[in-house]
């Protein structure tokens, strides 16, 4: 449990340090273990090489000791070696016979005797002949590479060189060692960090822009969002972040600023329909007061202020009806799929708009075949339908309107609808298809006009995967409109 609660606390610990603080921790981590490594495998091999470099003296010593051992004389047996020329400062020698150590001696160093203590003698004593040089700990003496060989009077003889060169130079090596290593831990240190914070300055200044939108009131009105960060290095995974971000971000000020104007354009629209439908409402109300004032003392104004009701109720319901379809539109109800013939559609609208104007001149251009697309055919008759009657509505008598049905090939049809009339103002152009829009708004209400016939004939087509584009100058305003042609009738036009 306590184990289990160790690395529950470390990795709590951990999870609470910075990205920063982390990658520096692990390049140190991960250089510490690099030194180490290194340490250890320069160390090793320099002792090794140390060690057989002392082997090979050791080797050489042993020839001359032996032999000197061999022919020395009992007179001098403490330090038989004292009198043996090119010997190294240092150098023991010893003989054992059956388990006795009889004569032993250090080469001096200048006139200072070095005494083999009794636990020494006992130590070596002990040792047995072999081919290679082995370390020894010597009580008295420290570390010695002992080389043991047999005599020729079936004692062994034992050559040693101190191994204290080798240990002093391993252990200023190793100083040196941690000294560099950990002067070269602490500038990679410094060096990491700042690197580190100069690679991590994008996800920086990433964090402080996501802190300011998150301070930023998103709910209502226009929101600006602050500046997308930039990265000079698109490759990398921080650059890879810092690009996704700034998309990311597009992406929410498209959406909000969309939402926004949608919110903008609903608005528009409730004013608009309340203005819309307290005129006839404020109609209603008058007549039927006066109605009710008047009674039967006026048979004649009460048939008039009935009248007028009647007209003003009709007008507001059909105001209604156009609201409905265009929120039934915007929700993305479908429509009817049938195949529905245009040119049909074009013949009727056309004799429709004789009567309903014969003060116009009305001219119908349709193609050689019938013109078949896929659709509603009560709405596309409803989007010419409308057409025409904006230019009867918005040209004077006299206007010659031509509507032309037009095939194309891929599958496409035309239906353009021109009038030589005065034209659209350049001001209400670019507005033409925005709800309540009229080209003349003192004429609006007497000719009956509500500012959604444009608006809900683009609806009809974007539902029915077509469009709808307007032109105009004066002497000339032509409506076109795009629609896909239907997939069982292939293309017809030359």
């Amino acid at each position: 449990m306590r184990g289990t609660d160790l690395r529950a606390a470390v990795r709590g610990r951990a999870s609470r340090l910075s990205l920063r603080r982390r990658l520096v921790i692990i390049q140190l981590v991960l250089l510490l273990i690099s030194c180490a490594i290194i340490a250890a495998v320069t160390t090793l091999a320099l002792r090794h090489f140390l060690l057989d470099r002392l082997d090979q003296q050791l080797a050489a010593a042993g020839n001359r000791y032996a032999i000197s051992l061999e022919h020395s004389s009992d007179g001098d047996a403490d330090n038989p070696f004292s009198a043996v020329a090119g010997q190294s400062a240092g150098t023991l020698g010893a003989r054992i016979l059956h388990g006795t150590v009889t004569a032993i001696g250090i080469v001096p160093d200048g006139d200072e005797q070095t005494t083999v203590a009794v636990a020494d003698r006992a130590r070596i004593a002990g040792l047995t002949a072999s081919s290679r040089p082995a370390t020894i700990e010597l009580p008295g003496l420290g570390d010695y590479r002992l080389l043991v060989q047999p005599g020729r009077d079936g004692d062994l003889l034992v050559t040693g060189l101190s191994q204290h060169g080798v240990d002093e130079t391993i252990q200023r090596l190793a100083i040196i060692e941690a000294i560099v290593f950990v002067a070269a831990l602490a500038l990679s240190g410094v060096i990491g960090a700042l690197a580190v914070r100069v690679s991590l300055r994008p996800l920086t200044r990433i964090a402080h822009t996501a802190r300011e939108v998150a301070n930023m009131s998103l709910a209502t009105g226009a929101v600006a969002l602050p500046a997308r960060p930039q990265t000079s290095a698109p490759d990398t995974e921080v650059g890879q972040l810092t690009h996704a971000f700034g998309h990311m971000l597009e992406h929410v000020q498209t959406a909000l600023t969309e939402r926004h104007a949608s919110e903008e354009r609903l608005r528009h629209f409730i004013a608009d329909a309340s203005f819309e439908l307290r005129t006839p409402i404020a109609v209603i109300r008058s007549h039927a007061e006066h109605a009710q004032r008047v009674g039967d003392q006026s048979s004649e104004q009460t048939a008039v202020a009935l009248t007028r009701i009647t007209s003003e109720s009709a007008r507001m319901g059909q105001l209604v009806d156009d609201l409905l379809l265009l929120a039934r539109l915007d929700s993305g109800r479908p429509l009817s799929r049938d195949e529905v013939d245009l040119t049909r559609l074009a013949l009727d609208s056309v004799s429709d708009a004789r009567i309903a104007s014969p003060d116009h001149r009305w001219q119908l251009e349709l193609p050689e075949h019938p013109a078949m697309v896929i659709g509603d055919q009560h709405r596309l008759h409803q989007v010419i339908a409308n057409l025409l009657a904006n230019a009867r509505t918005h040209t004077p008598p006299g206007t010659t309107v031509i509507t032309q049905l037009i095939q194309h090939g891929a599958g496409r049809v035309e239906v353009v609808v021109t009038d030589d009339g005065p034209g659209i103002s350049p001001q209400v152009l670019p507005h033409v298809f925005e709800r309540f829009v009229r080209a003349d708004a003192a004429r609006s209400h007497t000719t009956g006009s509500t500012g959604l016939g444009l608006p809900i004939s683009e609806a009809i087509l974007r539902a029915h995967h077509g469009t709808i584009t307007v032109a105009s100058e004066p002497g000339r305003t032509s409506f076109t409109i795009h629609l896909p042609g239907s997939p069982a009738h292939p293309d017809r036009a030359p």
